[in-house]
């Protein structure tokens, strides 16, 4: 991973060196021997790679210097000067010697992008374990969005299974209503008819001339509890026969026994039906 930055900051500076000490032999050959003009393009190449040689040392120890930078950049500036120079007082390919003028600057920015990468740079364990950490969130948070979901879907299915069990419950109690409506009706009518009276003194016995007994009409909807359905004490056939005797005459005329015997259980008292007719026989 190193040699993918370092590299190419190697070959940039290798590159510009030679271009530099190339243009200014070239340049400085025809005002001055070109020795002389050599050694001026080795002083600014050499230069120019003490000090980034220096910077890498420093790199390596983890320090770092301004001044050492300064003069670095300096040299990088003072290598462009002398190709923009030449490239401007050139009288033929004047373009493209100036197209080639950054070179120095180049390299110079290419070994900072170097150095910024050792800075950052992690050991492979180190990638190892955020790559792991960065895993292991990303499994947690496909876990959490599949429990969600899962959730969501089971809360659904719950929802729709009992909207469609109270719209079943919904209809039959409609329906039930129904009917029982109808049939309360039926027996409302049949009550208020005009034969019922005459029906009802043809087949009760003794009755009082010219009192129809009425029926009830049987309760719809909820009931309070009977007091009489209570535990209550057991009652001999000689406490029956007085208590049924007693409330037969409680009013003038006697009592039928369905009267007696409703007031009988309404007072709280229990006797089996079977008792309870042999009793009104008995006192009858």
């Amino acid at each position: 991973m190193k040699a993918k930055t370092a590299l190419p900051a190697v070959a940039m500076t290798a590159v510009s060196m030679v271009l530099t000490l190339a243009v200014v032999v070239m340049w400085l050959g025809t005002v001055m021997p070109w020795p002389v003009a050599l050694v001026v393009g080795l002083g600014i190449d050499g230069g120019w790679l003490a000090t980034l040689a220096y910077e890498r040392r420093l790199a390596a120890q983890g320090d770092h210097s301004n001044a050492v930078t300064a003069v670095g950049w300096s040299f990088g500036l003072i290598a462009t000067g002398v190709l923009v120079a030449h490239a401007l007082t050139a009288e033929t390919s004047a373009g493209a010697w100036l197209a080639v003028a950054w070179l120095p600057l180049a390299a110079k920015a290419l070994w900072l992008v170097h150095g910024m990468w050792e800075r950052t740079a992690l050991t492979p364990s180190a990638l190892d374990s955020i790559r792991g950490i960065q895993q292991e969130a990303r499994d947690e948070a496909a876990v959490a969005r599949a429990r969600l979901r899962a959730e969501a879907t089971t809360e659904e299915t719950r929802l729709t299974a009992v909207t469609q069990a109270g719209a079943r419950v919904a209809r039959v109690q409609a329906k039930t209503a129904a009917t029982l409506s109808r049939a309360w009706s039926t027996l409302a009518t049949a009550r208020d008819g005009e034969d019922t009276g005459r029906a009802l003194t043809s087949v009760t016995t003794p009755v009082t001339p010219g009192v129809t007994p009425r029926w009830e009409l049987p309760v719809w909807g909820p009931t309070e509890p009977v007091p009489a359905l209570e535990a209550a004490p057991v009652l001999t056939d000689a406490e029956l026969d007085a208590l049924v005797d007693q409330i037969r005459h409680s009013q003038t005329p006697a009592l039928s026994y369905r009267e007696m015997a409703a007031r009988f259980r309404a007072s709280g008292y229990s006797a089996s039906e079977v008792r309870l007719r042999a009793a009104w026989k008995r006192v009858a």
